[in-house]
């Protein structure tokens, strides 16, 4: 007799329909699924990327920009030292134009007026061919040689200066004129010297230094 077990193969049966199939379609459509899901983490990486190297960017030229007004406020200050330079520069250039520029008389008087002594005073004086006369008073002839000294000094005046003339007079230390002041005897003196450049001292003219009294001190 033949027995056929109908019980075991519904089993089988049942156990490979419990099994999922795929078909083309499906796995096409997992393939595509992954496929997006890597493309959007790489997309998303990528974007994250982009994100901190412009906020690294960002931070770079902030940072550019603090130093460039750092840079600039010294640009500024360098400029302002240099334009200041450049103006000393104009006016010692000045200067140095002006005293070059002055002429003999001026530097003569100025020595004059810078060579006289306590005690000693001008009444007048002269240029003329080459030399220059002085006249003057005096209350000792310690102010007089100290006068003379002074006077060499200088290399507008060739040595040595000569004492032309000196005598003494009366005077008074009241007014000019003698009056109301106690006698005293003044040193009336010529000097001379000769100019180094003659040409150039022309034009001294007379009375430089007017007579001064003696209670002046000078």
């Amino acid at each position: 007799m033949i027995r056929i077990n109908l019980l075991g193969v519904e089993r089988k049966q049942a156990r490979k329909s419990a099994i999922p199939s795929f078909d083309a379609g499906q796995r096409l459509t997992a393939a595509c699924s992954l496929i997006l899901v890597v493309a959007l983490l790489g997309i998303g990486w990528w974007d994250w990327k982009l994100t901190t190297t412009a906020s690294d960017l960002d931070t770079e030229i902030a940072r550019s920009q603090q130093e460039a007004v750092r840079l600039k406020s010294i640009l500024d200050e360098v400029k302002q030292s240099d334009a200041r330079r450049a103006q000393l520069q104009q006016r010692v250039q000045l200067i140095e134009q002006l005293r070059n520029g002055q002429s003999v008389p001026v530097q003569l008087l100025d020595h004059v007026s810078r060579s006289l002594p306590d005690r000693l005073w001008l009444t007048q004086m002269e240029e003329g061919h080459g030399a220059v006369t002085i006249e003057g008073r005096s209350t000792t002839l310690i102010a007089l040689s100290d006068f003379v000294g002074n006077l060499g000094t200088t290399s507008l005046l060739q040595k040595p200066i000569e004492i032309v003339n000196s005598q003494v007079e009366s005077g008074s230390t009241g007014s000019q004129g003698g009056r109301g002041g106690m006698p005293v005897e003044l040193i009336k003196f010529i000097v001379r010297a000769q100019l180094t450049t003659p040409s150039a001292g022309r034009g001294a003219g007379t009375g430089a230094g007017g007579a001064a009294p003696a209670a002046d001190g000078r």
